[in-house]
């Protein structure tokens, strides 16, 4: 069996990774989450509830920062490092760089440090669109250079992708950074948009809406996603590090966003304009050109579909909770 180890993996998208790899079969999967307080920790231990018994899964309560991780972790040969674990978001970042520095950049950078120690081969990255920053040239390619990013997070995220290219040129490690797009679905965040924009509309309050709704999203479901990343642990082609976008490849203003929404739950939204935010971009829009090459990678989910499964999701927790 196949040993990986996955940071966040109680989040949003690690817990989707976790559980495509114990269907999979043929997986050992460490788990190593702190629980940040950014959203409940009720929310992610219930997303990872229904393996709890399950001999291929370990969960370790850990900060990637701490420093007797590795020993916590074990000597058990790890084949594959995904690191998911990050501070999210472009606005709280603005709040408190320091502590996404920290979190993002020397938190990867002490992973890297372990997969070095350990001889682990291959080093797994989730990286976020929002290096492109204001970038023009859409649809984005990884190839561009010259990216200027506009907020803390995703200066951190290019630090991030900066330090595995220098371990895989230093160390001869196989590095994959992923640059997810906009990602939506069962169990996302509920500080996110299409989280929030659900919830509100449903109880007939007023959604926020930042600027004109002209903001262009390349909106991403979970399961495309997660596919990318299981094709990427596998990777064969292209260097030692190698970059790349998943993404739906299309965009979608936020009034479009909104109002397949409101035809999803069969209500009309409450609008609070807001002005425009700083640090965020006016669109992303990736080519998946080279995903599609290298990793097979080609999205399925329509937009609608996955509002609608993401629907359903929200409403089975809610008769949960009843």
């Amino acid at each position: 069996m196949r040993h990986a180890l996955i940071t966040g993996g109680s989040g949003f998208i690690g817990s989707h990774l976790v559980d495509r790899l114990l269907a999979e079969g043929g997986w050992r999967i460490t788990v190593v989450d702190n629980y940040d307080p950014f959203y409940s920790r009720e929310v992610k231990e219930s997303n990872l509830a229904k393996h709890q018994g399950n001999g291929s899964l370990r969960v370790i309560e850990a900060d990637i920062l701490d420093d007797d991780l590795g020993e916590r972790i074990g000597s058990d040969p790890i084949d594959l490092i995904v690191h998911i674990a990050a501070k999210a978001g472009v606005r709280p970042s603005i709040k408190d760089p320091i502590a996404y520095h920290r979190v993002n950049v020397t938190g990867t950078l002490k992973l890297l440090e372990l997969a070095r120690h350990g001889n682990v081969p291959h080093f797994v990255l989730a990286s976020s669109s929002s290096v492109y920053g204001v970038d023009p040239n859409v649809p984005w390619k990884e190839q561009e250079l010259g990216l200027k990013p506009i907020s803390p997070y995703a200066a951190t995220k290019l630090a991030a992708e900066q330090f595995g290219q220098v371990y895989a040129r230093l160390h001869g490690m196989k590095v994959t950074a992923l640059r997810f797009f906009t990602v939506y679905g069962p169990r996302q965040r509920p500080d996110l948009a299409i989280h929030q924009f659900f919830r509100k509309i449903k109880a007939g309050v007023p959604i926020q809406q930042f600027g004109d709704g002209t903001t262009r999203r390349d909106y991403t479901f979970v399961d495309d996603i997660v596919t990318g990343v299981r094709a990427a642990m596998d990777r064969t082609k292209g260097e030692r590090f190698e970059i790349y976008n998943l993404g739906n490849s299309g965009t979608v203003m936020l009034k479009e966003l909104i109002a397949a929404i409101e035809a999803e739950i069969g209500m009309k939204a409450v609008i609070d304009l807001q002005p425009e935010q700083p640090g965020d971009v006016p669109q992303t829009f990736a080519d998946t050109g080279k995903s599609l090459r290298d990793l097979g990678f080609a999205p399925s989910t329509p937009l609608v579909v996955g509002l609608k499964r993401f629907h359903e999701w929200m409403l089975a927790v809610e008769a949960v909770k009843q």
